[in-house]
């Protein structure tokens, strides 16, 4: 396995400068995903720009450079499968900078931007995929077409999660009864207490957690049954409290009468 090792330590030093260049000012459409260990392949996230065949595609590739770079340009690969003119089938990259127009002055970002660049406008003249190179020229839509079938097939972005927009009561959300998910986005759901009593729904016409009829019943026709209730109990322990009062009286003028 090759480490840092295998590359001078003035190199390691500027490769370690640059690429904490990239992670805190990445480059638009480029994410640089590095190996500690072994900076002599340098492996990077790219995203496929937009208006090409590559649009919604995270493609991955790879640097791989030599014992003697920055005087040898790096040999780039991708690895994530792409239907282009200048990517042949095992994923090799033919671009001039890596090749003929190579000047140890270039750095990391420059190789990365002109491989990104290389996604928005191909040259089918030095083509390594010459299916692609001959559709690229000949036929612009079956090319693109093509292109965006395996997009779709390899490099298609990862869908986000798609979290229920129920309403939640404030139990669930203190309880910790929710995925991590829900738990993040529970401020912005709106809470079952906030059912409006007439309608059943909640803010924004979201569903309640309980049936329509059952909140219909409890806060409106429910609601005046208690209160009928209620009123009842009421008008019944007065009576009794009336009559205990009575017999009270009743037993007093009994006694007075014996006196």
């Amino acid at each position: 396995m090759a480490t840092n090792e295998n590359l001078p330590p003035n190199v390691v030093k500027q490769l370690v400068k640059e690429l904490k260049n990239l992670d805190e000012s990445p480059p638009e459409g480029i994410k640089v995903v590095v190996n500690e260990d072994n900076f002599s392949t340098i492996y990077a996230d790219i995203e496929g720009p937009a208006g090409t065949p590559y649009e919604n595609g995270i493609f991955r590739m790879k640097l791989i450079l030599s014992q003697d770079f920055p005087q040898s340009p790096p040999k780039g690969y991708f690895l994530t499968k792409i239907f282009h003119p200048n990517i042949a089938t095992n994923g090799e990259i033919c671009v001039n900078t890596l090749k003929k127009d190579w000047n140890p002055s270039l750095g990391l970002r420059h190789v990365l931007l002109v491989v990104r660049c290389l996604l928005i406008e191909p040259f089918p003249e030095s083509a390594l995929n010459e299916q692609a190179g001959k559709m690229l020229l000949e036929n612009y839509e079956e090319y693109a077409r093509h292109a965006r079938i395996l997009t779709g097939i390899h490099a298609l972005k990862p869908k986000p999660k798609i979290i229920p927009t129920k309403a939640l009561t404030t139990d669930q959300i203190n309880g910790g009864n929710l995925s991590q998910d829900q738990k993040n986005l529970a401020p912005m759901l709106p809470l079952a207490s906030n059912v409006a009593p007439a309608t059943g729904k909640a803010a924004g016409g979201l569903e309640p957690s309980l049936p329509v009829n059952q909140s219909i019943t409890e806060a409106g026709v429910g609601g005046s049954t208690a209160a009928m209730v209620n009123t009842g109990q009421t008008k019944e322990s007065g009576l009794a409290k009336v009559q205990t009062d009575k017999k009270k009286i009743d037993a007093r003028k009994k006694s007075l009468k014996r006196l």
